[in-house]
């Protein structure tokens, strides 16, 4: 059997409603028109501002987990660990405005399923938009298979990584990608992030700038990739065509994130270096450590100046001389 139950729900159309004689028909269509165009432009309205909405939450969270991965990757749990806490206390309060919001569209969702149709909704062209490979949800990984990925995608690609990381034109890292697209994906970006703190500890800053450029090409490709909810390798196209194309904005968010990114990594090296410091330091205490476990330096350094000047000038009938002198206590 046909089922006719669709056509339950379609208002009637001006041309089938009976009026009465004295009623100026015609203005009494115009009139439930407009108001039913007002109606449909309200409910347009509040939908795009739920989704724009939603989609700001869901780019501030792809940020801040952004952040937090640096973090994690430059590996210094001790300078950073604060900064972590509170980028995971943010992270939390954004996922749950991301809820919230996800959950006031699917109420619009099913308010607008149910609304009844009308000549203006049955009439619109139902092949007017474009679809997107959408992406598979995928199961989440353990931070050992993470690592196991991470690793054995780097000892594949990292010569291509590396070409990719050192291009300068946006022409030029687009054919690349399109020539190579198993690279725009998170272990690239992962890669290239280590990389910048590597350069930077290794004060090769231009070199490090170069390559965070390229970082954070290859993270806005990802987070594009997560708004619209497809594969990276399907969407990354439309990012250089966005950044070629001058958006204005687009650009602007672009080069404020690169140098985040760029102040992000100088203090990232700066705590690797002086993390080093700190064992280089303990290191060559341990081998300086006499009888009894003293540290000759701090031994030094608590004598009276009287004492150290002895030490200083090495005279050993100053220094008993000195010791005569002074309170046996």
């Amino acid at each position: 059997m046909v089922d006719y139950s669709v056509w339950d729900h379609i208002e009637v159309s001006d041309d089938e409603d009976e009026t009465h004689p004295n009623i100026d028909t015609a203005s009494l269509f115009r009139w439930r028109h407009q108001a039913r165009v007002e109606r449909m432009e309200q409910f347009q309205k509040e939908k795009e501002e739920l989704d724009k909405g939603c989609r700001e939450c869901k780019r501030k969270l792809a940020e801040c987990q952004r952040k937090m991965k640096e973090l994690e990757l430059a590996a210094e749990p001790e300078g950073g660990r604060g900064e972590l806490e509170k980028l995971q206390a943010e992270a939390q309060q954004l996922k749950n405005e991301e809820r919230s919001w996800e959950n006031r569209l699917e109420e619009l969702r099913k308010k607008e399923k149910n609304m009844p149709w009308n000549v203006d909704t049955l009439s619109k062209d139902g092949f007017s938009k474009s679809v997107f490979n959408v992406k598979p949800e995928e199961k989440e990984e353990t931070e050992e298979q993470k690592e196991k990925k991470h690793k054995t995608f780097v000892e594949r690609y990292e010569k291509q990584i590396k070409h990719f990381g050192m291009l300068r034109r946006w022409d030029d890292s687009q054919k690349y990608l399109s020539d190579n697209p198993h690279l725009v994906c998170e272990e690239t970006a992962n890669y290239l992030v280590i990389w910048c703190i590597d350069l930077e500890v290794e004060e090769k800053h231009a070199l490090m700038e170069q390559v965070a450029h390229q970082t954070i090409v290859m993270q806005f490709i990802l987070e594009l990739a997560k708004s619209l909810k497809v594969d990276p390798r399907a969407c990354f196209r439309q990012f250089f065509t966005k950044i070629k194309t001058a958006d204005q904005q687009y650009l602007e968010g672009f080069t404020e994130e690169l140098e985040a990114f760029k102040e992000r990594v100088r203090g990232r090296a700066r705590a690797r270096l002086e993390k080093a410091l700190r064992e280089y330091e303990e290191e060559e205490r341990q081998k300086r450590l006499g009888p009894g476990g003293l540290d000759p330096v701090d031994v030094y350094e608590s004598l009276p100046p009287e004492l150290q000047k002895c030490f200083d000038v090495k005279d050993v009938q100053l220094l008993q001389d000195t010791i005569g002198k002074m309170d046996p206590t």
